[in-house]
C-alpha cells in the first residue's frame, strides 16, 4: 500500500471511530446537562453546610440580593457567611475540579497514556517547591505569597520538563520520561528546603497546604480560577477532533495534516498553565485529573467532544462534594481536600480497573 492510499486508510479509519451515532450524541449532550443541573444543586447544599446555621432559603435571599434581583432582609452575618465565605469557597472548588478533570482528559489523549494526569509534568511537584521557598524561606515573601511562589515554582518545573523532553526523544515517551525526573527533582528539593529550614509549625502549615486547601479563598482566587478554567475550557473543545486523532497515534494525527509536535507542545503548555495556576490556589489536588476522565469515557465514549464537557462538569461536582464533606465532617479541623480527594478517587480508580477487566 503507497502512502497516499495509507492516508487515505487511516483518515477513513479515524473517521469511522469519530460517529458515535445520534443516539450516542444526544445521550451525551443529556447527561452533560443532567450533571450541570446536580452542580448547580450540589453548590446550594454545600452553602448550607458547615458550623453556622444556614438555610437554603438564605442562600436564595443571598443571591438575589447580590445579583439585585430583589431586596430581602437578610441577616448581615448570614450575609457575610454564604457571599464572603462559602460561595467563593464552592466556586473555586468547582473550578478546580473541572480544570484538573479537562486536563487529565487531554494528557491522556496526549500521551496516549491512561495513567497520565496533569501532575505528570511536574506542575505539582514545582509547586510545592515555590510554596516551601517563600513559606519556610521567607524569599520575596512579602511580594510573592505563597500562591505566587507555588505558581513561579510550577512554571519552572515545566519549563525543565519541556526542556528535558525536548533534549530527549521529544514524544511521548519523552514527555513522560522528563515528567518523571522533573516530578522526583523538585519533590527532593522541596524536601531538602523542608529539612533544612522549617521549624515544625511552619512544616506543619506548609505541608497542610500542600495537601490541598480551600481555607481562605476569597473572590480574586475564583475570578482567577474561572478565568483560566473557561480560557483554557475553550481551548481544549477546540481542539476535540484533534484530541481525536491523537488517541490514534502521531502517524494517523500527521496523515491528517495535523502537525504532531507543535500541536502537542500547545495543547501541553494550555493544561500546564491551567494545572499551575490551579495548584496555587488550592495546592496539590490529586486523581480527580485521573480518575474523571475514565469514569466519564465509560458513559459517552471515547470521542472527545463529548468526553471534555461532561467531564468538566462530573469534576466540578466532584470536587465540591468533596470538599464539603472534609471541612464538615472533620471540623472544626478540616480535612486537606487532596486527601479527600485520595479516598475517594483510589476506591473508584480500583472499580473502574475492575470493570475494565471485567470488559476484556
Amino acid at each position: 500500500m503507497g502512502r497516499r492510499e495509507r492516508g487515505r486508510a487511516l483518515s477513513a479509519t479515524v473517521t469511522v471511530a469519530r460517529s458515535p451515532g445520534r443516539a450516542s450524541a444526544v445521550a451525551g449532550v443529556g447527561l452533560t446537562a443532567l450533571a450541570a443541573l446536580v452542580l448547580v444543586v450540589s453548590v446550594g447544599v454545600a452553602l448550607t453546610l458547615g458550623p453556622a446555621d444556614v438555610s437554603l432559603v438564605n442562600v436564595r435571599d443571598v443571591l438575589l440580593n447580590h445579583l439585585g434581583l430583589a431586596d430581602i432582609p437578610v441577616r448581615v452575618a448570614k450575609d457575610a457567611i454564604v457571599w464572603q465565605e462559602r460561595l467563593p469557597r464552592a466556586l473555586v472548588a468547582a473550578c478546580a475540579g473541572a480544570g484538573l478533570a479537562l486536563c487529565g482528559v487531554v494528557m491522556q489523549s496526549l500521551l496516549r497514556n491512561p495513567l497520565a494526569e496533569p501532575f505528570l509534568l511536574g506542575v505539582s511537584s514545582g509547586a510545592s517547591t515555590g510554596a516551601v521557598v517563600i513559606g519556610v524561606m521567607g524569599i520575596g515573601g512579602g511580594a510573592v505569597g505563597l500562591s505566587g511562589g507555588a505558581l513561579i515554582g510550577a512554571l519552572v518545573a515545566f519549563a525543565v520538563v519541556l526542556l528535558l523532553s525536548r533534549l530527549t526523544s521529544g514524544g511521548t515517551s519523552g514527555v513522560i520520561l522528563a515528567g518523571v525526573a522533573g516530578t522526583q527533582f523538585f519533590s527532593a528539593l522541596t524536601s531538602l528546603v523542608v529539612f533544612a529550614f522549617a521549624d515544625s509549625d511552619e512544616t506543619r502549615g506548609v505541608m497542610f497546604w500542600l495537601l490541598g486547601s480551600l481555607e481562605g479563598v476569597r473572590w480574586d482566587d475564583a475570578a482567577l480560577a474561572a478565568a483560566v478554567v473557561v480560557g483554557g475550557g475553550i481551548v481544549c473543545l477546540l481542539a476535540a477532533r484533534t484530541l481525536d486523532a491523537f488517541a490514534f497515534g502521531d502517524d494517523v494525527a500527521s496523515s491528517l495534516g495535523i502537525p504532531v509536535a507543535r500541536t502537542r507542545l500547545a495543547l501541553l503548555v494550555v493544561t500546564a498553565v491551567m494545572t499551575a495556576v490551579l495548584v496555587s490556589v488550592v495546592g496539590a489536588v490529586g486523581f480527580v485529573g485521573l480518575v474523571v476522565p475514565h469514569a466519564v469515557r465509560l458513559l459517552v465514549g471515547q470521542r472527545h467532544v463529548r468526553v471534555l464537557p461532561l467531564a468538566a462538569v462530573v469534576g466540578a461536582v466532584f470536587m465540591v462534594w468533596v470538599d464539603a464533606v472534609t471541612r464538615t465532617v472533620f471540623a472544626p479541623t478540616p480535612l486537606p481536600v487532596g486527601v479527600g480527594t485520595a479516598l475517594v478517587g483510589v476506591p473508584v480508580f480500583v472499580a473502574l480497573l475492575l470493570r475494565r477487566r471485567g470488559r476484556a
